[in-house]
């Protein structure tokens, strides 16, 4: 999470952020705060759709998280579907423990 803050570019800004989302699904709190990080990185960039989409994301990433119902390998963005479980990228496939890409 750390290197989505201090990455320059918007583009792989979101590509951390949905990175870091990946891993931190698990853990409530880690995976709200991500969410609230790509929901303000989207009002930064006016993007209405997706900040409403991370509204809803940051009601259910916490429940999601401890009842263990969240789409493993989900990058957490408005395009991947609520609740679509995605094969995580091969890099992080072991860390989470998923399908691999």
């Amino acid at each position: 999470m750390a290197a989505a803050k201090r990455t320059p570019s918007a583009k792989q800004r979101w590509r951390r952020w949905e990175r870091a989302h990946i891993v931190s699904q698990p853990d409530p709190w880690p995976h709200t705060y991500n969410h609230a990080a790509m929901r303000a990185l989207a009002l930064r960039q006016r993007d209405r759709r997706e900040a409403f989409g991370q509204v809803v994301r940051l009601i259910v990433a916490a429940p999601g998280s401890l009842t263990g119902r969240y789409p493993g390998g989900n990058t957490g963005r408005v395009g991947a579907g609520l609740m679509t479980p995605w094969a995580a990228p091969a890099a992080l496939a072991a860390l989470v423990g998923g399908r691999r890409d």
